[in-house]
């Protein structure tokens, strides 16, 4: 993901009064509920010192003062969050989701906050193996994957067989536990965002890299249970932190300013 910062970070201590002055909704102090993972970093995960942090975190703070809401934060797994927003059980939901025509089925999406390319993420030491071909072609190599997710599907679709139950695929409950299992050599490759996969290699003081061609760009946004008034603020709110910078001083902050672990 190319990374242009148009302006600096201090737009993000902008006074509240920018509310006005942008013209965005005022939601009176309304109390909304966020469900996440925390354990996709550096969109959302927990740091050294048990601190919940990341993008998405800055980002939904960020949006919050612009609108005037109260927000507070609870936690679940990747499989129950879209079923749990779809039932009304949260009022959004933050975990990098991809925006898929088959998920609005049953959640609605705000406007895209990140665009991100699908890359490969494999052991620093790795050389059976430099793209999605030459992983395919042999059968002995695995991949880790969170069912439902899209690198699950980007995996079986785009670098394997079409066959969703190829055993090469090792299902995972979250996106660390499958980075574990290849740090351990348990499995041998993992898809991940280009934000993401950026993250870990950087921190990994070699132990990972990226290989390979990208397969394919992706758009996250925030999730709403179906016909939310939410969505209209949180969208006009993303749009003014689009157009004044303040999303592109998030991105040079979590993504390159950022040592994950420190």
């Amino acid at each position: 993901m190319k990374l242009t910062v148009a302006l600096t970070a201090l737009l993000l201590a902008a006074p509240a009064t920018a509310t006005l002055a942008e013209g965005l909704p005022d939601l009176a102090g309304r109390e909304v509920v966020v469900v996440t993972e925390n354990a996709y970093p550096p969109l959302q995960f927990i740091d050294a010192s048990g601190a919940a942090v990341g993008w998405e975190y800055d980002a939904m703070a960020e949006i919050a003062k612009r609108l005037n809401m109260a927000v507070s934060y609870e936690n679940t797994s990747w499989d129950a969050m879209i079923p749990a927003v779809s039932g009304g059980q949260y009022d959004i939901g933050m975990t990098g989701i991809t925006i898929r025509d088959d998920r609005k089925e049953q959640v609605d999406f705000s406007d895209a906050y990140m665009r991100s390319e699908m890359v490969m993420m494999v052991r620093g030491d790795e050389t059976r193996f430099a793209d999605a071909k030459s992983f395919a072609e042999n059968p002995d190599l695995l991949m880790a994957a969170q069912p439902g997710t899209t690198p699950f599907y980007v995996g079986v679709y785009e670098v394997l067989d079409g066959n969703e139950a190829n055993p090469r695929i090792k299902m995972f409950e979250t996106f660390g536990a499958g980075v574990e299992a290849l740090r351990a050599g348990d499995v041998d490759l993992v898809l991940t965002d280009g934000t993401s996969g950026n993250g870990y290699v950087a921190a990994s003081e070699g132990g990972l890299k990226i290989v390979g061609d990208k397969l394919g760009a992706e758009d996250f946004g925030f999730i709403f249970p179906k016909g939310s008034d939410l969505v209209a603020p949180v969208n006009a709110a993303i749009a003014a932190m689009k157009a004044d910078g303040t999303l592109a001083a998030l991105d040079k902050k979590w993504f390159l300013d950022y040592k994950m672990g420190q």
